[in-house]
C-alpha cells in the first residue's frame, strides 16, 4: 500500500502550493477520483474552489476542460453536436467539452434543469448519447462542480437525482489568519505557475490496480450498512440514503484505507468518509446547509455501535 500513500502525499503537497491549509479537502478529492466518483464543491464565491480544481488537474497531468454554466447553456453545448460538413458532404460529430478527463462545471446551479440533466448519463455511465448514438467518454473521467449556496437569484437548485450522482459534497470554509496572509502573498502572481505535473498514466494505473486488493470483514461491512440503515429510520429524515450511497461509502472507505497504508478497511475509515459521502443523499426537516447535513450524519455515525473485533 506504500504506492497509494506516496501518491496521496505528493498530490496533496503539490496542490497545497496553490491552495493553502486545505489538505483534508484535497485528500477527499483524491479519494473521490480514485473511487471513480464526482465532487460537488459548495461554498461562497472567492474560497478557491475553481483554483483547487485547476491545480488538481494540472498536478495529475490529465486533459482538463472548464464549462461555465449559464441559463442559456444548452445540453448540446456540453455533450457535442452533429453538424453537416460541406467538404465531406456528410454529418460529423463535434465533441463537446465533456470529452476530456477532468471536467470543471463552474456554478452548476446557474444552468437550467434541462442542461443539468444532460450530465446524468455522463456522470453515471461515463458516456453521452447524441442523436441516438452513444459515445464513450475518456477514462479516467471526473466531474468537479461548484455552486454558491447563498445566492438564489438566477439559479436552479440541483434535484435529488442529480445530487445523488455526486460521490461527495465538500465545503472548503474560511482560512485561518496565517493561512490568509500566505494566500495573499502567493497570489501576487498566478499561483498555478508555481506547480508542475507530477503524475503519469502508468503510475495512476498501478494505484488503481492496488485499490482492488483492499478487503473488508463482514463485521465492518455490517457496520457500514447499519450506518446507512439509520438514515432511513430517523424520524427527522424524510429521505434516507439509497443503495448507491452505500456503494459510494464502501468505495470511499476502501480508497481511504489504501492511502493510509492499509489493505483492509476499519470502522475509522467509514467514520471519516461517511459525512462527506452521505451528507447530500438525505432530505431532513429543517436542514438546508451543508454544515448541518454533515453534523447530522456525524451524529448518526456516532450512534451506531462499532464492532469490537473489526480487525
Amino acid at each position: 500500500m506504500r504506492l497509494l500513500v506516496d501518491f496521496k502525499e505528493k498530490i496533496v503537497e503539490n496542490v497545497s502550493k496553490v491552495i493553502i491549509g486545505k489538505e483534508k479537502e484535497i485528500e477527499l478529492i483524491i479519494v473521490s477520483f480514485l473511487s471513480g466518483g464526482h465532487v460537488l464543491l459548495e461554498d461562497i464565491p472567492g474560497m478557491g474552489k475553481t483554483m483547487m480544481i485547476k491545480a488538481f488537474a494540472k498536478t495529475l497531468n490529465l486533459p482538463f476542460k472548464r464549462i461555465q454554466f449559464t441559463p442559456d447553456l444548452l445540453p448540446s453545448d456540453i455533450t457535442g453536436i452533429n453538424f453537416y460538413n460541406q467538404k465531406t458532404a456528410d454529418f460529423q460529430f463535434r465533441e463537446g467539452p465533456l470529452f476530456s478527463n477532468i471536467i470543471l462545471t463552474d456554478e452548476i446551479n446557474r444552468a437550467t434543469p434541462r442542461t443539468q440533466s444532460s450530465l446524468l448519463e455522463a456522470m453515471e455511465e461515463k458516456q453521452v448519447t447524441a442523436d441516438g448514438k452513444t459515445r464513450k467518454l475518456h477514462s479516467p473521467f471526473m466531474v468537479l462542480a461548484t455552486q454558491n449556496p447563498v445566492e438564489s437569484y438566477g439559479t436552479f437548485p440541483l434535484p435529488e437525482a442529480q445530487l445523488d450522482r455526486f460521490f461527495m459534497r465538500i465545503k472548503l470554509g474560511y482560512p485561518t489568519k496565517e493561512q490568509e496572509k500566505t494566500i495573499i502573498k502567493r497570489n501576487i502572481t498566478n499561483p498555478l505557475d508555481i506547480i508542475e505535473p507530477i503524475a503519469d498514466g502508468e503510475e495512476l494505473d498501478n494505484v488503481l490496480e492496488n485499490i482492488s486488493n483492499i478487503s473488508i470483514k463482514d463485521e465492518v461491512m455490517d457496520y457500514l450498512v447499519n450506518i446507512v440503515g439509520e438514515t432511513r429510520n430517523k424520524t427527522n429524515i424524510e429521505l434516507g440514503v439509497s443503495p448507491r450511497g452505500s456503494i459510494a461509502l464502501f468505495k470511499a472507505s476502501r480508497v481511504y484505507a489504501g492511502i493510509n497504508g492499509r489493505d483492509y478497511i476499519i470502522p475509522e475509515d467509514i467514520k471519516a468518509m461517511a459525512p462527506y459521502v452521505l451528507n447530500h443523499r438525505i432530505i431532513a426537516r429543517g436542514v438546508n446547509r451543508i454544515e448541518d447535513s454533515i453534523e447530522l450524519i456525524e451524529g448518526i455515525v456516532n450512534s451506531v455501535e462499532v464492532p469490537l473485533e473489526s480487525i
